[in-house]
């Protein structure tokens, strides 16, 4: 601290020499980030339309969410290494993803729900195996996925402090599209899923252990001696668009702000909806469309990163929820097409839960790929926004801990998702427009978040 640099704010720097891996580091964070997103998006667009699989999901959501924060708070503390956690984390994401392989939950195995007599057996009536996927997939798989998804987080975080906003949407972006080649495999072989989640584990497995080898800490306030922190902080510019917080807040403090509950409730209704779009579009049966939504969801992240540097953060945030609104719209839309599709067809089953699944299954055409392109678009920048929205306002001390406790209500945001779902296999166009209030409530509520600790006469 004697040598530390310190800026306007008072706020101290050690500046270091850059490692010569730490580009290295960055991609294998980005690639194990990759490697763990079959467990949420790839069974979300797979397996998640039948009453077993939307409860494993929701309990799988959980976990990953609730994971994150104990790591973090080990991790940072030095209880726990890096190696440690990524080690574990690469165990419990391959058990998961082979787990969902070998215990026969796929969609041969349980049925198609659009049929007029499907299997869709619950989690009970699977018996052993739905014990084994229970806890090999939902709990073990979704620690794991939580360890990988805090630990590489913090340490790209970390190592870019003079843009760790933007480095983090990079690799959350790939736990958003890293699903898309398995989404892909299983839509030109639908036999073949077992295979894909098989390969899938292998990889994240491989993947993640060559990461724990490599991934590391840099010392505490290091920086990049390549750039100087006070000029940095005096940007003008960078000011102007992405202000900084009053203070510097512990997770304490931070906790008793309105603000912070703001951001998780932001967190639990768009992570529903983002959840909620993946199942409803992989239930058409148009394969190409979940593909395409997910690839959005994760690309959406870094793009958004970028213009936030020229907007702001709030306004780039409330633009990413209207999109999600407004993808629901078009999706409801789509599905009404598909109802009428129906009714003026030969299909002349009755029954509320087979007109709804054939409502779904006959959404097509454009209104279901610009619903794709905007739920797409929405379902997934929030989460890098949020995290740098964090940064914003309550400094960058505590960001990491502060951010796992705004992302933990992504463990709600599983629950509201499955209910939406449970409420599409009745009323696809109800749960729809549901979901778009849900995303168009926070979009109107961004705008208006004040950084805490500034007098409320300060306009926004």
């Amino acid at each position: 601290m004697e040598n530390a640099i310190r800026d306007w704010r008072g706020r101290p720097y050690l500046p270091g020499p850059v490692p010569a891996d730490r580009t290295r580091m960055f991609w294998l964070a980005w690639a194990s980030m990759a490697a763990i997103s079959p467990l949420q998006y790839g069974y979300a667009a797979l397996l998640a339309g039948h009453a077993a699989g939307l409860t494993l999901l929701a309990v799988w959501i959980a976990c990953q969410a609730a994971g994150a924060l104990p790591a973090l708070h080990l991790v940072r503390r030095g209880r726990l290494s890096v190696r440690a956690c990524l080690a574990a984390g690469a165990t419990l994401s391959g058990l998961g993803l082979a787990t969902a392989a070998l215990t026969g939950l796929t969609p041969a195995a349980l049925g198609d729900p659009s049929s007029a007599a499907p299997a869709d057996p619950t989690l009970a009536a699977l018996g052993a195996s739905g014990l084994v996927a229970f806890v090999g997939y939902a709990l073990l798989g979704g620690l794991g996925a939580g360890l990988v998804y805090g630990v590489c987080g913090e340490v790209v975080s970390s190592w870019y402090p003079e843009r760790p906003a933007a480095r983090v949407g990079l690799i959350t972006g790939a736990f958003g599209y890293g699903a898309v080649p398995l989404l892909v495999w299983a839509g030109i072989a639908p036999g073949s899923t077992s295979v894909a989640f098989l390969v899938a584990a292998a990889l994240a497995v491989a993947v993640i252990a060559t990461a724990a080898r490599r991934l590391r800490l840099p010392p505490a306030l290091w920086w990049p001696d390549d750039v100087d922190p006070r000029s940095h902080a005096l940007n003008a510019a960078r000011l102007r668009t992405t202000p900084e917080a009053a203070r510097q807040f512990r997770l304490g403090q931070a906790l008793r702000t309105r603000t912070l509950p703001a951001l998780a409730l932001i967190l639990t209704c768009a992570g529903a909806v983002s959840v909620f779009d993946v199942i409803v579009v992989a239930g058409t049966g148009v394969w190409g469309a979940p593909a395409l939504l997910v690839a959005l969801n994760g690309a959406s992240r870094s793009l958004a990163m970028r213009a936030c540097e020229q907007f702001g953060r709030r306004r780039v945030l409330a633009a990413v929820l209207g999109a999600l609104a407004l993808g629901q719209v078009l999706l409801a839309a789509a599905m009404q097409d598909g109802a009428m599709a129906v009714q003026a067809g030969a299909v002349a089953e009755t029954g509320t839960t087979m007109e709804a699944a054939t409502a779904i299954q006959g959404a097509n055409g454009p209104l279901l790929w610009l619903g794709a392109v905007a739920s797409g678009v929405g379902g997934g920048a929030f989460y890098p926004l949020l995290a740098s929205l964090v940064r914003e306002l309550f400094g960058t001390e505590r960001a990491t801990e502060i951010h796992a406790v705004v992302y933990s209500a992504k463990a709600l945001a599983g629950v509201v998702a499955v209910a939406l779902a449970l409420l599409a296999l009745t009323a696809p166009a109800t749960a729809l427009l549901t979901a778009a209030v849900l995303a168009a409530l926070p979009a109107l509520a961004t705008p208006r978040l004040r950084i805490p600790g500034l007098p409320v006469t300060i306009p926004l």
